[in-house]
């Protein structure tokens, strides 16, 4: 008799388990629009959710240890005109959140550490640029302030939100409705699903499609993709026959899969949510009431099923935290906030380990809260990886960090950095004189900034105690 070999893996064990019902939210209206997108974004110290809103469209965002019944009258973040389809948080600060809307418009919001005492209204920035309602949005992974945005125009823009600028338009690569944009792990490719049922991969600074793939899933429902630590692309999609399947690409060589696999009958959307530390994929399906799990490797099949959490409610959206707010104290290596038709309800994933030491091989250094690049240099052709920290000593939100908007002079004929610039004869260089007093004012400048901030924090401060204070 031949033993059959179990393939090695850390993760082979992963198990999933709801959270007690006095760490669920409860009493939030969730959303009921029919859209696919998550309807839920968290991150170290927020948990943000789109709900049901009378005259047009808002979303609650509580801080992450106010568990139990939420307040009705609990406030909201409002300003949309017609309902909210997709929010995501800035992953360079914590206090910052954008929100696309059926009205056409993406707002970006600042978020206090306080509890506001009525809804917030007033956000940073309106970007205004598509025609049609919004319903993608993404954060650049290494730049800052870069914001994508995707809409029913079949346009993808990118933004600068520090800024209020219209970086780039990609149009006319698109022919029908966008299903799902992700961006690679440096921001330096696009991948996208679209109704047309082809997979591209775009440059976007040089707004080129660089590789496709049509009918990546033969099926007419909705597609989504994924970039793998690897370079590799991870799709789920549908068959003829409507099947759910999942797939892994090569996009060198998209004339095959790596990994194709059919996994059951149902007509939910399945959201992938990668994790590139332990390249595990996680894939919930809205409406589903399970969370099915598969690791990606080098080895064949490639895509390597690990196992299932269940429940017994569906799923209505999907929240998925970023690896530095995960306890690593209790080898947890995802947490995922489910939401329900009134609540949303915590399900931790954990690797079973019996030592209480911190486990190095499962919390590789992981993108932290630092941008690599400001968006003129990512714009110009540069690239970076993202800036990696390590969750030895746990994770600590920095405090509140502002998002200061200067928005550029319109009358400002000057043309703008970026790639598409070209020197003239006519840029003569600056005078060595003219630097050094340029120099000296900007550092002037800087240091009077930098007290400003201390003193905003030090208020900030005083206004936490006092509100402490009268709880």
């Amino acid at each position: 008799m031949s033993r059959r070999v179990v393939r090695q893996s850390k993760f082979r064990h992963v198990f999933g388990q709801a959270a007690k019902a006095d760490q669920a939210y409860e009493d939030i209206r969730v959303s009921k629009v029919t859209w696919d997108s998550s309807f839920c974004a968290v991150n170290p110290k927020f948990l943000a959710i789109i709900v049901e809103a009378g005259g047009g469209g808002a979303f609650i965002v509580l801080p992450l240890a106010k568990t139990g019944r939420v307040d009705k009258n609990y406030p909201l973040v409002t300003g949309h005109t017609a309902p909210v389809l997709d929010i995501d948080w800035c992953p360079h600060n914590d206090n910052v959140i954008a929100s696309a809307s059926d009205d056409t418009t993406i707002m970006v919001w600042q978020i206090p550490d306080y509890t506001p005492v009525r809804n917030i209204t007033e956000p940073i920035i309106t970007l205004e640029g598509h025609s049609k309602r919004v319903g993608i949005l993404s954060w650049h992974p290494t730049a800052r302030n870069v914001l994508l945005s995707a809409g029913g125009d079949n346009v993808i823009i990118i933004w600068n939100v520090g800024t209020g600028e219209l970086l780039l338009s990609l149009e006319d690569m698109h022919p029908d409705l966008i299903h799902s944009v992700c961006w690679n792990n440096n921001g330096s490719l696009l991948a996208t699903t679209c109704k047309d049922k082809t997979l591209r991969i775009i440059d976007p600074r040089k707004g080129q499609v660089v590789a496709e793939r049509f009918a990546a899933h033969e099926g007419m429902r909705p597609m989504r993709a994924v970039f793998t630590r690897q370079g590799h692309i991870f799709t789920t999609g549908f068959t003829r026959m409507s099947q759910r399947e999942l797939g892994l690409w090569d996009p060198n060589n998209f004339e095959e899969p790596v990994a194709l696999q059919e996994m059951d009958t149902s007509n939910g959307v399945l959201l992938p949510f990668y994790d590139p530390d332990s390249s595990i994929v996680y894939l919930c399906g809205k409406g589903d009431s399970s969370i099915r799990y598969f690791e990606i490797t080098d080895e064949p099949p490639f895509v390597h099923y690990l196992n299932t959490f269940s429940s017994k409610e569906p799923q209505r959206g999907m929240g998925f935290m970023p690896k530095r707010g995960l306890d690593v104290s209790k080898c947890e290596i995802a947490r995922f906030y489910k939401l329900h038709e009134r609540k949303c309800e915590p399900i931790i994933m954990t690797v079973p380990r019996k030592s209480d030491l911190f486990q190095d091989d499962l919390y590789p250094d992981t993108p932290g809260p630092e941008p690599a690049l400001e968006a003129d240099e990512w714009l110009s052709g540069q690239d970076a990886e993202p800036v990696l920290i390590s969750l030895k000593d746990g994770y600590v939100p920095p405090k509140h960090r502002e998002l200061r908007v200067t928005k550029r002079n319109v009358l400002d004929v000057r043309p703008p950095s970026g790639p598409c610039r070209s020197q003239s004869a006519s840029d003569a260089p600056l005078s060595q004189h003219t630097l050094e007093t340029l120099l000296e004012e900007i550092k002037a400048l800087r240091e009077r900034v930098q007290a400003q901030e201390e003193r905003i924090t030090a208020l900030e401060n005083m206004l936490c105690e006092l509100v402490d204070g009268t709880d």
